[in-house]
């Protein structure tokens, strides 16, 4: 069994190198990491996911590094995404616009349009529940014709610290076998495996062999840290390792890669799985790729011993920290997992002791 991360560099973490955007070997153990200067980028991170889950990973690390990439999930088929999707042949905009969003410059004129572009229509005709950033992005692609230069521009007007791209130049479909009281099942749809019931066995993507964003893989493979999770497990955070030139980047990259776990499994699509058990799902669908780190928080951990042997697995070391918000909701804090992700990153790396928390027996931490 792998232990938590403690005190000192473990060697299997390889902490960032001498500068932002260093390519060099890493530390060696017992060496003294170097942290972020003020006023610098920071490390090129690269995040990849969906929906709340990337948002709120994209909302941490924007407290750490100027140098932030996400690599958006393009399979969802609900809401007003989907309408658009169907109707236009677009890609689906929602998880593009909510990472924009979570990105955008924090003063007046940047939270101002970030507020415009959530804002939701509320009719009776056919424009209810369209956000207006969907409607705005499908606006530029057309104009455009190149869905990367219209979330550029887009990412310009919200002053944008960082780059949001889809992950897949095409949209893509999620289809899963599921395994359910009265036999095996094949569910297909974002929205349907999202609420579906029973076991997930296995996801895929049609088509089978899409066209992979060049830009995402290129920044995959540029990157310093690459971070998955947290999110939809299934429908946001799996269907990144199934983009051929994608997973290849992901498995090819100096980068180092880090892991964020949920706070509690999703009604329908996880429910029932433990913290080791979405471990195990990830190695599953890519049993070749190699983490550093994975971030936990005690709270929602079952079995700190399962998990640990589910992060050594896949070559990983387990951090403990408390991420979660203060009420006990299943939500992460960004500050929180800021500091988590500034460990990870600087590696420094505290112990951690687990004290009684409104979110289980498991506790918080101190770190």
């Amino acid at each position: 069994m792998t232990e938590p991360l403690r005190d000192g560099v473990e060697p299997n973490l390889r902490p960032s190198g001498p500068g932002p955007g260093a390519r060099g070997p890493g530390l060696e153990p017992g060496a003294r990491p170097i942290g972020l200067e003020p006023g610098a980028r920071g490390p090129a991170v690269v995040a990849l996911g969906g929906g709340h889950g990337l948002a709120a990973t994209l909302g941490a690390l924007r407290h750490i590094t100027q140098n932030v990439t996400a690599v958006v999930t393009v399979a969802d088929d609900g809401g007003s995404s989907g309408r658009l999707r169907g109707e236009l042949g677009v890609l689906p905009p929602g998880d593009l616009r909510m990472a924009l969003s979570a990105l955008c410059d924090d003063g007046e004129w940047g939270l101002t349009w970030r507020d415009v572009l959530q804002h939701r229509f509320r009719t009776a005709g056919p424009l209810d529940n369209h956000a207006v950033g969907n409607l705005l992005i499908v606006a530029l692609w057309e104009l455009l014709g190149d869905p990367v230069a219209g979330l550029d521009w887009v990412g310009r007007l919200l002053g944008v610290r960082g780059r949001v791209l889809p992950m897949a130049s095409v949209p893509l479909e999620i289809e899963a076998t599921v395994r359910g009281e009265h036999g095996t099942e094949t569910i297909r749809g974002q929205s349907a495996v999202a609420v579906c019931t029973g076991v997930v066995e296995q996801v895929r993507i049609i088509p089978e062999n899409p066209p992979a964003s060049p830009e995402a893989v290129a920044a995959v493979r540029a990157a310093d840290w690459v971070v998955l999770g947290p999110g939809s497990w299934y429908t946001s955070v799996i269907p990144h390792l199934l983009v051929p030139e994608l997973a290849a980047a992901l498995h090819e990259t100096r980068a180092r890669r880090a892991l964020t776990l949920n706070l509690s499994a999703q009604h329908g699509e996880t429910e029932g799985m433990t913290a080791a058990d979405h471990m195990r799902s990830l190695h599953s669908h890519a049993p070749d790729l190699r983490l550093d780190v994975v971030v936990a928080d005690p709270a929602a951990v079952e079995d700190l011993d399962d998990l640990a042997d589910a992060a050594a697995a896949a070559g990983a070391t387990l951090l403990l920290r408390q991420v979660g918000v203060g009420d006990g909701s299943p939500r992460h804090d960004p500050l929180r997992l800021a500091a988590a992700f500034r460990d990870a990153f600087e590696g420094v790396l505290g112990d951690v002791e687990p004290e009684p928390g409104p979110r289980g027996p498991g506790g918080t931490t101190r770190g």
